[in-house]
């Protein structure tokens, strides 16, 4: 079976040359296709960070980010963060910076700041504009401001980008700062590509393979579950021992494959991945980019993945390490554990209640950590069920106490309940999946 058309763009836009620009008409009439077939290939080459669409510049080819550069902003992301308008430079948008700098300086003394890969952040000034070029950084000029013609000609010789932003330098370099912040914290989200890294060799079954196939490839790797694949490595489906159980030595793969198999991607997070294992109970999964098999992960990956990269620091925070900074852990008896501490001013609404986003984390953490002193394992909360709740006001010392009432193998579940002053402000019921070591 050929390759899609789809997949054979794709495979197109990855050959092209970094900061190469790319266009719907373009491709189409290369590769032969309708321009919307061309436009959906270019969002999912988008979507795999291997091309970045400006706004009044195109799509450029950039390169792909490794995980331990995530934090690493090209010009190109620099760009749509700020709103701004590209005036000189654009064959260099692929490029990443090291940093930024704000030039609210002298020009003697700003010069020992700028370094080549980063990016000046400055006003209306353009002498500076042209030496941060010439030092071998980006210009990025607030206020809207253009630059000389002689500026933007030097930019486009030295393929260094120089923006215009009508935001001012706080707003900017703020916009700039959260966005690095956040790639931080993606940063820590372990995803399946993160543990699948030294997976080389895939044990797998063609569809027209049969039984006997099977028993052979069993007999070699120790393993009875494989993806079942076609001549492109495109997964078809899945065969286990259940599914030869009682057939013929000659019966076809794909007459007793399970079709439509439970996948996940490269891009699926360690966490989503462990709860589909837990909930349809799978030990090994296949890992697809598009439909194309990259390689499996089994639950034994999963467990070793979450465990390694909790033990890695921790760079950024959430919105839910920000809500539980403020609260302590409280021992009760054997079965109960408390959650102690105060509702901020950043966890309430604008009538001063504490939001229910803020009460659901709280109840969910409170139920984990109950949960976990008897399976110290990792879970995903499966259900929630909030019986009452009341106001919960501003400033309010709260304690969140959580018992547990059942637990499993594999589940665990644990009654809520919220005081303040000593009165009740809420109840709940928390179930939660327990990923066994």
């Amino acid at each position: 079976m050929s390759t899609t058309k789809h997949e054979q763009i794709l495979e197109f836009i990855e050959s092209l040359e970094i900061g190469s620009k790319i266009s719907v008409r373009q491709v189409a009439k290369h590769m032969g296709v309708s321009e919307g077939t061309a436009y959906r290939a270019i969002k999912e080459a988008e979507a795999r960070g291997i091309a970045s669409t400006i706004e009044r510049v195109g799509t450029v080819r950039i390169e792909k980010q490794q995980k331990k550069n995530i934090e690493r902003l090209t010009y190109a992301e620099v760009v749509n963060i700020v709103d701004g308008t590209v005036l000189g430079g654009a064959k260099g948008l692929h490029k990443t910076l090291q940093k930024f700098v704000i030039g609210a300086m002298k020009v003697d003394a700003m010069v020992k700041y700028i370094d080549p890969d980063s990016l000046l952040i400055v006003g209306n000034r353009d002498q500076v504009h042209r030496i941060a070029l010439q030092e071998g950084a980006a210009v990025l000029i607030t206020g809207g401001f253009d630059a000389d013609d002689d500026v933007k000609a030097l930019a486009d010789s030295l393929e260094l980008p120089i923006i215009s932003s009508a935001y001012d330098t706080f707003t900017v370099a703020s916009l700039i700062n959260r966005a690095i912040y956040d790639r931080l914290i993606k940063k820590e989200i372990v995803l399946v590509e993160d543990i699948l890294q030294n997976k080389q060799d895939i044990d797998v079954i063609r569809a027209d393979h049969t039984v006997r196939t099977y028993h052979e490839l069993v007999e070699k790797t120790g393993h009875a579950r494989f993806p079942v694949v076609d001549g492109n490595m495109r997964v078809l489906g899945i065969v286990t021992s259940k599914d030869v159980s009682g057939q013929a030595e000659d019966v076809p793969i794909e007459k007793i494959m399970t079709k439509n198999p439970i996948t996940v991607t490269p891009k699926t997070s360690v966490a989503s991945t462990a709860h589909k294992m837990i909930w349809e109970g799978i030990e090994l999964l296949p890992v697809v980019d598009g439909k194309k098999l990259v390689g499996v992960i089994s639950r034994q990956d999963v467990i070793k993945g979450i465990q390694y990269f909790q033990k890695q620091p921790h760079t950024g925070d959430t919105i839910k390490d920000l809500i539980l900074r403020h609260f302590r852990e409280e021992r009760n008896d054997d079965k109960s554990v408390s959650l102690v501490g105060e509702v901020t001013p950043q966890m309430t609404n604008s009538l001063g209640g504490v939001l229910s986003g803020v009460l659901m984390t709280l109840i969910s953490e409170a139920g984990k950590v109950a949960i976990r002193r008897f399976k110290n394992s990792d879970m995903s909360v499966e259900n929630v069920t909030v019986y009452f709740m009341k106001p919960i006001q501003i400033e309010s010392q709260i304690t969140i106490r959580a018992e547990v009432i059942d637990l499993g193998r594999k589940f665990g579940k644990a009654d809520i309940e919220i005081f303040f002053e000593g009165e009740r402000m809420a109840k709940a019921l928390l179930t939660a999946q327990v990923l066994d070591k």
